[in-house]
Order: C-alpha cells, then sequence, then structure tokens
C-alpha cells in the first residue's frame, strides 16, 4: 500500500513537471496591452487648516478653535457634505506672546480633510466661516465615482489591445497566435493632465481680514486619465 502511495505521488509529480516543461519549451510572444480613458473628477477632496485667532487684536476676545469648527462643519453640512466626509487630520499649536504685557498663550489650529461631491458648491463651502480663521487650503486629491465601473471594461480593452500586438509581432514572423499562455495585471495609474490638477492656495489673516471674505478655491478642476496595463504572453502557433 506504501509503495503504491508513493509511486502515485512520483507519477503526480513527473506529470506535473512535464507539463511545466512543455509550458517553457512552448514558442510564445509577451507583449503589453494599454487601455486608457480621460475623465473629470467628480469628487474632490478639500483640506483646509483653522487657526485660532484675536479678534481686532484683544487677547481677551479670541475666537475659539471649536467655534470655527461648529462654522466649517455647518457650512460643509448646508452644501450637502456628511458627517462621516469631515474628519479631523491634524492638530497643532502656535505660542504667542503679547507685546504689551508680554504674556504666553498657546493658539489652537486643527486641519481638516472635507469630501465634497457637489462641485457646484464649492464657493459655498466657506461661507459662514470667519475668515481671518482659516489659515490655508488646498485640493489634496480628486477622484472619480464611476472609477471601479471604469477600471472593468478597460482592463477588458487592455487584454483586447495585448492580443491585437501580439498578432501583429506574430504576423511580422509568419506565424499565428494561439491561446493566452500568461496574463498579469500591472498597478493601476492614475494620470493628472496637468500639475494644476492639484491646485493650491494660502491665505494669509492679514490678506483674509483685509479682503473681508471667505478665500475661494482654484476652480480649474484638470481632467484625470484612468489606465489599465497587462502583460500578456501568448501562444506561436
Amino acid at each position: 500500500m506504501m509503495k503504491n502511495l508513493v509511486l502515485g505521488i512520483l507519477l503526480l509529480a513527473a506529470t506535473h513537471t512535464t507539463q511545466a516543461q512543455q509550458m517553457i519549451q512552448k514558442d510564445m510572444v509577451s507583449t503589453i496591452g494599454r487601455a486608457e480613458e480621460e475623465v473629470t473628477p467628480d469628487i474632490i477632496y478639500i483640506q483646509v487648516t483653522l487657526k485660532e485667532f484675536y479678534q481686532d487684536g484683544n487677547t481677551k476676545k479670541k475666537v475659539t478653535i471649536e467655534n470655527l469648527e461648529k462654522q466649517l462643519f455647518q457650512s460643509a453640512t448646508n452644501i450637502g457634505v456628511e458627517k462621516k466626509d469631515f474628519t479631523i487630520q491634524n492638530i497643532y499649536s502656535t505660542n504667542y506672546t503679547t507685546k504689551k504685557k508680554k504674556e504666553t498663550d498657546i493658539l489652537l489650529s486643527r486641519q481638516y480633510r472635507i469630501k465634497v461631491t457637489q462641485l457646484n458648491k464649492l464657493n459655498d463651502l466657506f461661507d459662514g466661516v470667519d475668515a481671518a480663521g482659516i489659515e490655508n487650503t488646498s485640493i489634496s486629491e480628486l477622484d472619480y465615482s464611476k472609477k471601479k465601473e471604469l477600471l472593468k471594461s478597460l482592463k477588458v480593452k487592455a487584454v483586447q489591445d495585448a492580443l491585437e500586438n501580439a498578432k501583429i509581432l506574430a504576423e511580422a514572423a509568419n506565424q499565428k497566435v494561439g491561446k493566452a499562455i500568461l496574463l498579469s495585471e500591472s498597478p493601476q495609474m492614475l494620470y493628472f493632465d496637468s500639475p494644476r490638477a492639484m491646485a493650491y492656495k494660502t491665505v494669509s489673516l492679514e490678506s483674509a481680514d483685509a479682503a473681508g471674505a471667505s478665500p475661494d478655491l482654484d476652480l480649474s478642476i484638470k481632467s484625470i486619465k484612468i489606465t489599465s496595463e497587462v502583460n500578456a504572453s501568448f501562444e506561436i502557433l
């Protein structure tokens, strides 16, 4: 019984080894297939930093970070941002020394990440927020809501592109392409049409006060290219 078991294992191993050798020995053509599509982002992640300040420089009239956060959260809610899409990313603090009494106070800052999907209301994001409390704003990330569905179709097109490329190579050698031997996907790639897709604008407290209004973000959102790439090897007949 033991001998039969050992013999069976050896035969199975030999079979797999032969199949592997046959696959290696097969003539094949290897190529790359690629497909991409340009889309306009419909999801923007805004990064906002709020900072405590003194009204009119009066150290007895501090506008706290809690009040500024309430203002920002209310403005975000007003344009349709959900609570789960309003998060704190970081917390900072700055020592502030008064000129007259030389007393030291700590001014707190918080950085927020806000997911905005209603882009036509983006300019209203800072309505109701005291402009002097907005230290800076930036667009930190762009995304496309139908990216998953788009990638599925791009994968199919990438494989088809690889097959066409393989046929061109094989025909140049007076041969034909058979079945696929190996298909592997490269990491997903996302290209920005230009560096301005990650627009950034810093707002100083002085300029915000002088303007008397909340800062606007640069809304020249550029398109992005979503790409699928596959490595493929086909049997040559």
